[in-house]
């Protein structure tokens, strides 16, 4: 019995050790969130609830968080500038029209930023913003838009000319329409290649972003930038978004290894469970 218990006690200090090991490695790192839709029309994992993300708002705003755009983020690392405490990013890819019906509406009363990239051939389609629409909110001040490619085809699949149009192509879409320099790409899936992300460079982007659960941290490579994808659920979605936010350093490994496993074991993979 003795025996048994001094196991379970190493066990448990270990554990500790380990965990308290993971959140001093990233205690440097900004949580960066991702979204996709939000609207109580629409119900499947990516779309959020409308008051449960106002909840959200209102969660990262009372408990000090201090909402800061890309360029702030990029800004500090560069020249070395300390961030506000308990920063944190908000960001929507695809440009769904409701961004302009739910989101905005939200960002303004809270009084918060956001940045949205856009897949600009989708632009004007059914359930996306117009240009119009796009032109107005970049203009309201609370929203600021950015690549997320021309079609959304996935990067690590496209070579040369291919390539370059997917991604500057759409850099050039979103300058020509707003009339501002767009400095930001997020990678289709969060996929990116070697190619994908010197093409990136080459037409003159300051950073890319992908989703893996982690805190982006300014000592690596600000061209794979993560960020914590936010998902809708039918339960405790608030509690599951506090998780996610604070348990990032313990989750981020999780969900790699999830990955890692799923191709060959989705059983076993589908059993490790992330909120």
């Amino acid at each position: 019995m003795k025996k048994f218990l001094l196991a379970m006690l190493i066990f448990l200090l270990a554990t500790a050790g380990f965990i308290f090991w993971l959140f001093e490695r990233d205690a440097a790192g900004v949580p960066i969130l991702v979204y996709h839709r939000v609207s109580d029309s629409d119900d499947n994992p990516q779309t959020l609830k409308v008051a449960d993300f106002d909840a959200q708002i209102k969660f990262l705003i009372d408990n000090g968080y201090k909402v800061i755009m890309p360029d702030d983020l990029l800004d500090a690392w560069e020249n070395d500038k300390a961030l506000p405490d308990k920063p944190v990013l908000i960001t929507f890819d695809d440009g769904h029209e409701d961004i302009y019906k739910n989101v905005f509406p939200i960002l303004q009363k809270y009084n918060v930023r956001a940045t949205v990239f856009l897949v600009t051939d989708h632009i004007g389609l059914e359930g996306y913003l117009t240009w119009d629409l796009v032109r107005a909110l970049q203009n309201g001040g609370f929203i600021d838009f950015e690549s997320h490619t021309k079609s959304y085809k996935t990067l690590t699949q496209l070579r040369g000319d291919k390539l370059w149009n997917e991604i500057y192509g759409s850099k050039q879409a979103i300058e020509w329409a707003l009339n501002k320099p767009v400095k930001f790409i997020a990678y289709p899936g969060g996929k990116y290649s070697v190619e994908a992300e010197e093409t990136c460079k080459e037409c003159n982007f300051r950073a890319g972003f992908i989703e893996d659960y982690g805190l982006a941290k300014n000592e690596t490579d600000h061209f794979v930038l993560t960020r914590i994808p936010v998902l809708g659920s039918n339960s405790h979605t608030l509690f599951r978004f506090q998780l996610r936010l604070k348990g990032s350093p313990i989750f981020a490994p999780i969900n790699r290894f999830k990955e890692d496993i799923a191709e060959g074991n989705p059983e076993v993979a589908d059993l490790i469970f992330i909120p």
